[in-house]
């Protein structure tokens, strides 16, 4: 599988990337295990996963995807070499995590970083990653409600230099070898490089945002910052928790699905809009003899500022179909009719 550099590191990272946030919820640890080990046979070496999960979120799940992969990975000798580790420390908003004060700062990265990779049952992280910002933030569907608030940006910066000055120490005391972000804004973005560069502090390498098909808020202001900067975007969500297979079209909503494991949260993704623009994509995909998943993956790790793509399988057949189209590429007048159904549904939720 191909490989793709990781910011301005010197990691090779596959363009399909191991999502493991059903560990724990959706799916047993034997099938997490087989999951981990058809990927790497597949070429995968690049893990993600995070304190907070199994997703959907809760005290009861919480920590269990990690601990689930450093089972995985003590019980496969010299699989932790072979692969790129990379968790996150979780924001505030989640009551069971840190007696509910996870915010992100010094005291709270430093304890979960600790507790991380005692789950995982390693000494490292190869990319830590932060989950999401402790300002007002776009994404999990708040975007047309988004205002960055009234915050004084000093204060902000303080924040930030102290994250960044937290995760030096951790890479000086060899628990995590790079940072990134995630669910991140261009502001955001260039105001943790600009101090990293002026304080001499850890770069962020990554950043770990929605992108699809039906999502591409990440176009213009961020693909430019990945491609100047060298600030990797690894792509979640490219099927859209599933739209981008078709299995939610005319209001089905399968059990064991996502959807219904949910149903209970607000979808910001179950719009009029996003379904109109499932039936386009999946007529295109039918006219040119591709299914829809491979369709959808296929464009997302073709995009000139994409370094990875984050996919996540309930079933191996799931897991197994979405690897196929990693080995493929959709020509140029495809991508042309995908631009052409992207202008009638810009942003569909």
């Amino acid at each position: 599988m191909e490989k793709r550099k990781l910011g301005t590191t010197d990691l090779e990272v596959s363009i399909a990337c191991l999502g493991t946030m059903t560990y724990g919820n959706q799916n047993t640890e034997a099938q997490a295990h087989e999951q981990l080990d058809r990927a790497v046979e597949a070429g995968i070496n690049f893990i993600d996963t995070a304190e907070m999960y199994a997703v959907p979120p809760s005290p009861e799940s919480y920590g269990k995807t990690e601990t689930m992969i450093g089972n995985w990975l003590a019980s496969r000798p010299g699989m932790r070499e072979k692969i790129i580790l990379a968790s996150k420390v979780a924001g505030r908003g989640l009551r069971w995590v840190r007696d509910g004060n996870a915010i992100i700062d010094r005291r709270n990265i430093l304890a979960a970083v600790d507790d991380s990779l005692k789950r995982l049952q390693t000494d490292y992280l190869d990319l830590y990653q932060l989950h999401w910002p402790n300002r007002p933030f776009y994404h999990f569907g708040q975007f047309w409600r988004f205002s960055p608030g009234k915050k004084e940006t000093s204060s902000i910066t303080e924040n930030l230099h102290e994250v960044l000055e937290t995760l030096g120490e951790l890479i000086q005391a060899g628990k995590i070898r790079h940072a990134g972000l995630s669910n991140e804004s261009a502001w955001g973005t260039m105001k943790y490089l600009e101090l990293a560069e002026r304080f001499k502090l850890p770069r962020m390498q990554s950043i770990q945002n929605e992108y699809s098909l039906l999502y591409r808020l990440f176009e213009p202001d961020l693909a430019e910052v990945s491609m100047y900067e060298n600030v990797s975007l690894l792509a979640y969500s490219p099927l859209a928790t599933g739209m981008l297979t078709g299995k939610y079209r005319n209001g089905k909503i399968p059990e064991g699905s996502r959807w219904k494991i949910q149903s209970a949260r607000h979808n910001q993704r179950n719009t009029p809009q996003a379904h109109a623009a499932v039936e386009a994509y999946t007529k295109l995909a039918k006219e040119n003899d591709i299914s829809l998943n491979h369709m959808a993956l296929a464009f997302a790790h073709q995009q000139y500022f994409m370094t990875s793509v984050i996919i996540g399988a309930t079933t191996m057949d799931q897991l197994n179909s979405d690897l196929e189209a990693f080995e493929l590429k959709l020509s140029s007048d495809l991508l042309k009719q995908i631009e052409t159904i992207r202008r009638d549904f810009p942003i569909p939720y």
